[in-house]
């Protein structure tokens, strides 16, 4: 009689199992621990705006800095006008639907830039149409001859403006939109983390920014480099070796009101989504400062008594200031 073999059960390997698992979870927690160390990790940016209800946690929408960039300036180009909230939130919404905030240089049939516009329809050259300052203005010159546009629901303002195949598609992003605008111009912030610029910034290129969005501001005064800086020190004082720190610094107008102050705001956030781009080391404006590379790239509140005028501060902002400085460049 033959000898029958049971074959024996296979044995489980839960050691294999639990270390891939504890080697999975050690990548995962390094990567989160680079990006949240000062200067590690690869550039993002968070906007937050404060939350809706008493006790409850605030709002956040993450995007890259192309992304942050572009959105910065579809809010700025709105708030230079002097729109309401409603117009840039319906605006933003618009361009995150048709191009996830990206300045694509392509399309449907001829379809460029943030907001999917069309040359053969009387948008603009596509040079004009892939320029976000140029895209964002147009896109509100149509959206203000809607009548009553910010009383209508967004898909239908945003269709009026954009005739779009898929009007239903823009009230998906009106949350995150609604964030974004309270973000660059309201009550909520806009952080950037990741490394601090290697290459030195222009003021040139700043100022050209600034004064392509707002043109001539008449809520703002440009304090020219070097400049005494009233009770926040002087502007372009030396901060370290390598001499004085490139700076940008606008002053707002007396009897500027609410409205210099959301303009502020708006400068502010612009300057810190576009500081990689444009080699912005630090921004200061009201109690709180931004650097490049620190603190997770989150502003900070400036702390000590004397943190509400810039006193003893040689970085810090005075009242209705935005100071923005560039970087030297690293050797």
């Amino acid at each position: 009689m033959s000898e029958i073999r049971v074959p024996r059960p296979r044995r489980r390997r839960p050691l294999r199992t639990v270390v891939g698992l504890l080697v999975l979870l050690a990548v995962i927690g390094y990567f989160a621990v680079q990006r949240a160390s000062n200067g590690g990790g690869a550039p993002y940016c968070v906007a937050s705006a404060q939350a809706s209800a008493p006790g409850g946690s605030a709002e956040t929408y993450e995007m890259s800095p192309e992304q942050a960039a572009n959105a910065a300036t579809i809010a700025a180009v709105g708030i230079a006008k002097g729109l309401p909230d409603r117009a840039v939130t319906i605006a933003l919404a618009t361009a995150m639907q048709e191009s996830a905030l990206r300045n694509l240089d392509h399309g449907d049939r001829d379809s460029l830039g943030l907001f999917q516009q069309r040359p053969s329809m009387g948008w603009g050259t596509p040079e004009q149409i892939t320029d976000p300052v140029y895209s964002a203005a147009i896109f509100y010159d149509h959206l203000v001859d809607v009548p009553g546009y910010s009383r209508l629901p967004l898909t239908v303002a945003a269709q009026k403006v954009q005739r779009s195949g898929y009007p239903q598609a823009y009230a998906k992003h009106e949350p995150d939109a609604t964030v974004l605008t309270a973000a660059f111009g309201g009550a909520g912030s806009v952080d950037c983390g990741g490394p601090a610029p290697t290459e030195p910034g222009d003021p040139q290129r700043v100022r050209d920014g600034l004064d392509r969005i707002f043109g001539k501001d008449a809520l703002h005064t440009v304090r020219p480099q070097g400049e005494q800086a009233g009770q926040a020190g002087q502007a372009g004082r030396s901060t370290g070796g390598g001499g004085a720190e490139p700076e940008v610094t606008l002053v707002e107008k007396r009897d500027g009101g609410e409205s210099a102050a959301r303009h502020s705001r708006a400068m502010a956030h612009w300057a810190v989504a576009n500081s990689r781009e444009l080699g912005i080391s630090r921004v200061s404006y009201g109690q709180r400062e931004w650097v490049a590379g620190q603190d997770r790239g989150r502003w900070q509140d400036r702390d000590g008594a004397d943190a509400k005028n810039g006193a003893d501060d040689p970085r810090g902002a005075g009242p209705g200031e935005v100071r923005i400085f560039l970087s030297r460049g690293t050797r």
